[in-house]
Formats: C-alpha cells, structure tokens, sequence
C-alpha cells in the first residue's frame, strides 16, 4: 500500500471538528461505528467519489481515482469525525510507517480531545 496525506480530508476533518460535530469514542469502537459496505455504496452514488474520498485521510495515487481503494484511513460515518476511526488510523499509520498520515490523524485526535477538555471545563465552572 502506497499512500499519502489527503490533504482535502484532512481540511474537511478539521472542519467538523471544529463544528463541534465529532464523536468522542474509544478506539475499540471503530469496527462498530465505520460504515458498512453498504452504507459506503450508498454514499458514493448520491454524493460521488471525490467526496467519498474527503473522509478518508490517505489516498493511493496508484490506484484508480473512481474505485474505493484509492482511499485509505476511514476516520467518521459520513456525518460526523469518530475519535476511534482517528485513533485507528493514526495507529495504522504508525504501523505502515506513513508519518504524514499518522501526524495528521495525531493533530484531529488532539483537536477532539482538546475540545471535549473544553466543555468538561465549560461545565464544572461555577
């Protein structure tokens, strides 16, 4: 597997998250909360695979632009960022050596734990 930063995904990732429209999960989660086949079928057909790609943070240029190989490290449901699809890909990342990839999963796991820090805080003050 050859793949790099999807830069686009990465940009769109950030965006939610600072719309505040993420789920905050653990990690062993993720094999429940990543979209079916189905579900990613689904998606490709109303919205096409370009944007199918903005929620996956690696793509294989090897790899032809309107299959779903190309795009790699899944990281939300179509709707919202899972910590735990981030947790899995900057893992993945880690593992196949991919530094661009796992440091951006890295910075959007920050950004989710950063922000639920925030509202914890929000909540205890007095």
């Amino acid at each position: 597997m050859a793949a790099r930063l999807n830069r686009v995904a990465h940009d769109h990732a950030v965006l939610l998250i600072e719309q505040g429209l993420f789920v905050a999960d653990e990690r062993d989660m993720w094999s429940e909360h990543q979209p079916s086949t189905a579900e990613e079928n689904r998606y490709i057909e109303e919205y096409g695979m370009a944007d199918y790609g903005k929620w996956h943070l690696g793509v294989d240029a090897t790899k032809d632009a309107d299959s779903k190989e190309r795009y790699k490290f899944p990281y939300g449901d179509f709707k919202v960022v899972h910590r735990c699809g981030v947790l899995s890909a900057e893992v993945r990342a880690a593992q196949y050596k991919y530094n661009d990839i796992e440091h951006a999963a890295a910075h959007l796991h920050g950004m989710i734990d950063g922000a639920v820090e925030a509202k914890d805080r929000a909540h205890a003050a007095p």
